[in-house]
């Protein structure tokens, strides 16, 4: 691959964009209810994807110097001077327009917006402003983090339903533990940035009562799915099974000997458990009979 290609696709964070695909998919799928319209999901993934490219070179752009200091961030391609930062901003402001373009021509508004919101409160509300600044930047963080499977969802729906808020609970949620396990893990390289994440700026043993809080928070939440109606048994008992070993691994982390093996151990359960609850949206979606005849 000619090397300048690959610089303009690597300050994009092709890693994340695949994961945010794999979450409109999975919201999308659990609207249509076995009905895809493939055109629409091929533009909801496209657009998606191309704003979340979009978020992420503008937050490459922010962070360009704190990169520089952490071990993890440091051979990134702006913080190595490999792109020019105003490059950067325009390779950022074109995906940004041409995602919101496919969105507007082939979804609706209230897809649009969703990708829109997300899109600032990651770059403006988290990057540029309360991540330097505040321990509750994770919180806010993770609500961006729940608008790709939203917009899949509400693309279907042209609604923000019941359905709709569950999901903003689950994956905001999910992104808390996710997260936190990312600080534990480079808690190394976060005090050398002088970021105020939480293991930082009040230890790790808040920072684990708030993992596991947060964990069995999330794991509630995802039953609501099949308790609303949305999912089968199978979902059920797969996100439960998987939310309880999270949360078990979770727990361990109170008498681990190394607390950064324990983060990235987490960390990567943390990946797995919403690759399933995404994969089991998709193939799981309809109602237990119980609960059909409950509402019949």
């Amino acid at each position: 691959m000619n090397p300048a290609i690959k610089r303009y696709i690597m300050v994009a964070k092709p890693g994340i964009v695949f994961g945010n695909l794999i979450s409109v998919a999975g919201g999308f799928f659990l609207a249509s209810r076995g009905e895809v319209d493939i055109r629409m999901l091929l533009a909801a993934l496209t657009g998606t994807s191309l704003v979340v490219a979009s978020a992420c070179v503008f937050n490459n752009y922010i962070d360009r110097e704190v990169d520089r200091r952490m071990d993890r961030t440091r051979n990134r391609v702006l913080a190595r001077g490999l792109m020019s930062p105003r490059a950067a901003f325009f390779h950022g402001s074109l995906l940004g327009i041409a995602g919101t373009a496919v969105l507007l021509a082939a979804t609706n508004l209230l897809s649009l917006a969703i990708v829109l919101g997300g899109f600032v409160i990651y770059v403006i509300v988290y990057s540029l402003i309360m991540k330097r600044r505040s321990v509750y930047s994770t919180l806010v963080g993770s609500i961006a983090g729940a608008a790709p499977p939203l917009a899949g969802y509400c693309a279907v729906t042209h609604s923000f339903d019941p359905g709709a808020v569950m999901l903003l609970s689950i994956f905001s949620l999910w992104q808390i533990p996710h997260s936190h396990a990312i600080a534990v893990f480079r808690i190394r390289d976060y005090t050398a940035a002088t970021i105020p994440v939480l293991p930082v700026k009040r230890g790790l043993y808040s920072a684990k009562k708030h993992i596991v809080g947060y964990i069995l928070a999330y794991t509630a939440a995802t039953l609501m799915l099949t308790i609303g109606g949305y999912t089968g048994f199978i979902f059920l008992a797969v996100t439960a099974a998987t939310g309880l070993l999270w949360f078990g691994m979770a727990w361990s982390g109170f008498r681990a000997p190394d607390a950064q093996l324990w983060g990235k151990r987490l960390f990567i359960f943390s990946i797995l458990s919403i690759t399933l609850l995404n994969v089991m949206m998709a193939i799981d979606f309809r109602m237990p009979p119980i609960f059909h005849a409950m509402i019949r």
